[in-house]
Parts: C-alpha cells; sequence; structure tokens
C-alpha cells in the first residue's frame, strides 16, 4: 500500500505527505551498510600499505591497521546512520487540510492559510505556493510522488497548475539589470555568490530569497543563474 498520504483522524484533519516509511527505511539501510563496507576497506588498505616497502603515510596507515578489526566498520555505519538522520530531516512533510497548509523541512515550520493560496504546482524538484498578489509564498525541494501531492491538493480545494503560470514572465538575471531597484540588484549579486560557491541548498541562499520576495522580486534558478520577474507585494509597491 501506498504510504505517500497518511490519512489524519477524520477528512476534517486532512492529510500528511510525508515519503514513504519503507523509503526512508531503505535509505537508513542502505548508507549504514555502504559506510560499514567503506571502514572495511579502509581497514584492508592500511594494513596493505604498511606492508609496501616504500609509502608516505606509513605512521598515520600503521596506527589505523593497529585498531581493533570491528572499529572502523562500526564508525563507518555509525556515519552512515548520521547521514541518513541528515536526509530525513531535510526532507519536506506537508499537512494538509481544507484550511490550512503547513510545510515543515530542515526543521522549519511554515503555515499557510488556504486563502492566502492563490495556486500550487510543481517547478521541476520543487514544490511551490504562489498568492494572490502573484508572489511566491513558499518553494520548496519536494522529493514526494507528484501525482499523489498533485490529487491531494485537488481533493482539497487548492487550485493546482500543472507549470508555473508566470514562466515567461522571467528574464535573466545579470548585474545592473534596468527595471530593479539598488536593493534588488544588491541583493541578487549577494545570492549569486551564494549560489555560484554554496549551491542553492544553501540557507543563505534561501533567506536572500525572502529577501527579494519582500522587495517585489520572485527569482528561480536554473544551473546556478538567477531568473526573475517583477511582482506587487500586498501592502508594497511594485519594482517597476
Amino acid at each position: 500500500m501506498d504510504r505517500d498520504v497518511t490519512s489524519e483522524r477524520g477528512a476534517r484533519k486532512g492529510v500528511v505527505l510525508r515519503a514513504p516509511v519503507w523509503s526512508t527505511v531503505c535509505v537508513y539501510v542502505v548508507l549504514v551498510l555502504a559506510g560499514a563496507g567503506l571502514g572495511l576497506l579502509v581497514d584492508v588498505l592500511a594494513g596493505w600499505w604498511v606492508t609496501l616497502p616504500v609509502a608516505p603515510l606509513r605512521e598515520p596507515a600503521g596506527l589505523v591497521e593497529s585498531l581493533p578489526e570491528p572499529v572502523l566498520p562500526a564508525v563507518g555505519a555509525v556515519a552512515g546512520l548520521a547521514l541518513g538522520l541528515v536526509a530525513q530531516y531535510e526532507q519536506l512533510v506537508i499537512r494538509l487540510s481544507g484550511d490550512r497548509v503547513v510545510l515543515t523541512r530542515k526543521g522549519r515550520e511554515r503555515e499557510f492559510a488556504r486563502g492566502d493560496v492563490a495556486v500550487v504546482f510543481r517547478d521541476g524538484k520543487h514544490l511551490v505556493l504562489l498568492g494572490h498578489d502573484e508572489g511566491e509564498l513558499a518553494r520548496q525541494e519536494c522529493d514526494l510522488n507528484p501525482g499523489r501531492v498533485a490529487d491531494a491538493f485537488t481533493r482539497y480545494g487548492y487550485a493546482w497548475a500543472d507549470a508555473d503560470p508566470h514562466r515567461d514572465a522571467f528574464r535573466r538575471w545579470v548585474p545592473g539589470t534596468p527595471g530593479l531597484s539598488e536593493s534588488a540588484n544588491a541583493v541578487l549579486r549577494a545570492r549569486q555568490e551564494s549560489l555560484e560557491k554554496k549551491g542553492p541548498g544553501d540557507d543563505d541562499v534561501q533567506e536572500l530569497r525572502e529577501e527579494l520576495a519582500r522587495l517585489g522580486v520572485v527569482v528561480r534558478d536554473e544551473r546556478r543563474r538567477q531568473y526573475w520577474r517583477a511582482y506587487r507585494p500586498v501592502g508594497g509597491p511594485a519594482v517597476e
């Protein structure tokens, strides 16, 4: 039975969308076994290394080789378990009902009232919630089954789109782009640096996305390049 969508008590409380239990268990098992295997391999290589007549780092290899036999595989297994915990921590969990959406990822919970959500869609690997002002309420990495996610939102009365309704409005950002305020250009410059150095999943990159939203700019990334569009935030001026 597919566990992507797990019913809570009664339809009134909605559903919880999360990775299936079997998938999470498989990730843990694979990472623990891989870690133990890597530890065993290091142990074998260290034993072989110290037998060479001439070899650099001979003393560290001898120290590793002198450890009791189960130590390195055990350390590798613990490291694999830690990676599994990190992977689970970064998974998106969606709590969905007829009156609200709650997104939880990396220990951070964000809640949106049903009336604030104009449309929901998938953009590549991301789940996106748009507000009525055409700004993004949330953009989160989502590895859940796309069909299950779409069906759940539709079932609870949310407008679901097959693609970003504003995709054609995005333009490639370059330094000094006309039509953007100095503040927006400055934030985009800082974000571009973080994007190139740390990747799109970095917390700084996400925080700067939220800062741009306050300035009336929606940004999306493609191969570490930024594309932007302007909108008028509720209670604020438009960018252009």
